[in-house]
């Protein structure tokens, strides 16, 4: 199933409940875009939570009062929690799903804003071959985008990850455009595309365009407009554009013709925060990562591989996922087995604290405790069969998701 729109791309999509034979050509797996207990998360879904259940937003506001009396308010915007997995159980996870396909594995993991986990990798013997990336989180126009900048030199991450943050610190939406959104300037855009230029000519940098119909900002119509301009603006500086694990399939049928239509390959991208493993991996021929990106940036050719997993109704994965923010794990190294030791809000100075910290005693109020478990029932099997049940099912991937191609 290859692209229409230029002759010279080639973008293949399987999926490996109906074709678990397509990985026979093939000798290595790639596994792109996952988190690492590194990478900071933002608590918003637990918000969204307190919105749509009457219930628990009666709990919200009652922490909402006990907190203002201990000189903290509850700040969504700078609380943030992390994924469970340290960087090497990361990799392994990743690694090891690759491996069960009888297939040499390729990992790249990229954190919102830090290069750290790869860097750690770098220094244990059987990771050392990790390329250096990240999920950078790039203001542009009246949005922002998040793009997988993979394989960095080394010896230049660190300068490319201090360059990073001071175009996103300075970048921050400066002309008001409604609604409470702004818009950055256009000489800051200039000076994005100017970055991804540098880093194109950099032969061996890998540049993804993530998820990039996720509207974070709820701007509808004005995303996909902004998403639209900046893939023409950006031209070739965008080598691939994502095919999301965990975004819905609907969703991923609209990336792959908006990649058609641009002239774009598609590729693969888990997005992994829990404990599932990418929902889907770039097959290759490739023996490193750096032939790997010669594979799409030259050649022009991608073959994204569907996991089984990504067969499962998507409303009970993401369900799945979410609860392993407030999941306990006592096997986890200690001060990072408790849920509320893994999550960090301000205190009163300002300062980043875990909830573990926060809490007067030392422990989650016990009403908290039991609006919590009633949650994490969801993810018992039997019990929270009515949930999956009250999903829509949309397990139409096999299908459409191709025949998009």
């Amino acid at each position: 199933m290859s692209t229409g729109s230029k002759a010279t791309l080639r973008t293949q999509i399987t999926m490996n409940w109906q074709e678990p034979m397509a990985v026979e050509p093939y000798v290595t797996g790639v596994s792109l875009h996952s988190h690492t207990s590194i990478s900071e998360e933002t608590l918003g879904f637990i918000h969204a939570m307190f919105v749509a259940f009457p219930a628990m937003k009666t709990l919200f506001d009652h922490y909402q009062r006990r907190s203002d009396k201990h000189g903290i308010k509850l700040d969504f915007e700078r609380a943030n929690w992390r994924p469970p997995l340290q960087p090497r159980m990361a990799y392994d996870l990743e690694s090891k799903q690759i491996q069960r396909l009888n297939l040499n594995s390729l990992v790249s993991i990229t954190d919102h804003d830090t290069v750290e986990g790869p860097m750690l990798l770098r220094t244990v013997p059987s990771s050392r071959h990790i390329p250096v990336s990240v999920e950078w989180s790039a203001p542009y126009g009246g949005t922002t985008f998040h793009l997988g900048i993979h394989n960095i030199k080394s010896a230049d991450g660190l300068e490319w990850m201090r360059r990073f943050e001071a175009f996103t610190a300075q970048a921050r939406p400066t002309l008001a455009i409604g609604k409470g959104h702004q818009a950055c300037s256009a000489e800051s855009d200039a000076k994005l595309l100017a970055m991804l230029r540098e880093l194109h000519a950099e032969k061996q940098v890998l540049i993804v365009f993530n998820h990039p119909l996720w509207d974070l900002h709820k701007a509808g119509a004005a995303h996909v407009a902004e998403v639209k301009r900046f893939m023409e603006e950006a031209g070739e500086t965008i080598h691939a554009v994502e095919l999301n694990g965990l975004r819905h399939a609907r969703e991923n049928r609209e990336v792959v013709r908006l990649a058609k239509d641009a002239g774009h390959l598609a590729i693969s991208g888990g997005d992994r925060h829990g404990l599932e493993p990418n929902a889907n991996i770039n097959l290759t021929t490739a023996a490193s990562f750096t032939e790997f990106v010669e594979e799409i940036r030259v050649e022009k050719r991608s073959h994204v591989h569907f996991m089984d997993q990504y067969s499962n109704r998507w409303e009970q994965r993401i369900v799945e996922s979410t609860l392993n923010a407030i999941t306990d794990f006592p096997e986890f190294m200690p001060g990072w087995q408790r849920w509320d030791e893994r999550a960090f809000h301000p205190d009163k100075d300002g300062v980043m604290r875990s909830f573990a910290e926060l809490w007067p005693d030392g422990h989650a109020p016990k009403l908290l405790i039991g609006a919590i478990n009633l949650i994490r029932t969801f993810g018992v099997r039997g019990i929270g069969a009515p949930l999956r049940l009250a999903f829509l099912k949309v397990n139409d991937y096999a299908e459409n998701l191709g025949e998009a191609v």
